[in-house]
């Protein structure tokens, strides 16, 4: 999962990142984890001075930061990431973009009050390298989001289809650790959400998005269904 080459081949064009994000909305509790982010950036952002500096690492497509844009328009916020087309799909939503990569960010130390990485940790290479990259480049204060999924996320359908669980470098499970090493304080919001699927074809296209070395096999039946996901939103000072 953080093969260079696979996740370069992966984030050339938006169609698979589309395909993933599409089938999920929000589980028994209602609570969306994008909303959770928003309410985590709006309480560290700090308070007086001039216009607070965010940067979001991994953007995509821009979608996130589109919303942080309209929603906190008080913020200077700067996206990045190391595919050009998502570079090029952000700037087209209104968001300054550039082409970086978290384990060597283009910005002088101590640039930025927040930073956030939603969903993209586990593509890292060398994990700790790109965290200590956001420690360096956090104003003394300053607070990092992170978001992941579990280990379970979604693994009913993987083994529905001839697949296991996925182990990542920074999940659920895992991420709380990674963070302290380089972290003083780690708080933690666990979300369950859901994968809708109306048919056979739909979780096809959603498994084979993710561009494994498998031979997916879906249920022929009992369509439509929803599996369950597992995010957590951590924040970390």
């Amino acid at each position: 999962m953080n093969d260079p080459d696979h996740v370069r081949d992966q984030y050339a064009t938006e169609g698979s990142l589309q395909t993933r994000t599409s089938v999920w909305r929000p589980g028994p509790s209602g609570v969306e984890p994008q909303d959770l982010v928003v309410a985590e950036v709006r309480a560290a952002l700090p308070t007086g001075g001039g216009m607070p500096d965010v940067l979001e690492v991994g953007c995509g497509t821009g979608y996130f930061a589109a919303r942080l844009q309209a929603e906190l328009p008080g913020i200077a916020l700067l996206a990045v990431d190391q595919s050009p087309r998502f570079v090029e799909l952000t700037r087209e939503r209104g968001v300054p973009a550039q082409l970086q990569d978290v384990q060597h960010l283009l910005a002088p130390d101590a640039s930025y009050d927040v930073v956030l990485a939603l969903w993209m940790l586990y593509h890292v290479r060398d994990l700790d390298r790109g965290l200590a990259e956001v420690r360096r480049v956090l104003r003394p204060g300053g607070t990092f989001i992170a978001v992941t999924n579990g280990d379970e996320h979604v693994a009913d359908l993987r083994r529905d289809a001839g697949g296991d669980a996925v182990r990542t470098t920074f999940s659920r499970e895992n991420g709380e650790g990674a963070l302290r090493r380089h972290f003083d304080r780690v708080t933690r919001q666990d979300v369950e959400t859901r994968a809708v699927f109306p048919d056979r074809d739909a979780a096809l296209a959603y498994l084979e998005s993710s561009g494994e070395d498998l031979a997916w096999s879906p249920p022929d039946g009992g369509w439509p269904r929803e599996y369950a996901g597992q995010v957590t939103v951590f924040t970390a000072t």
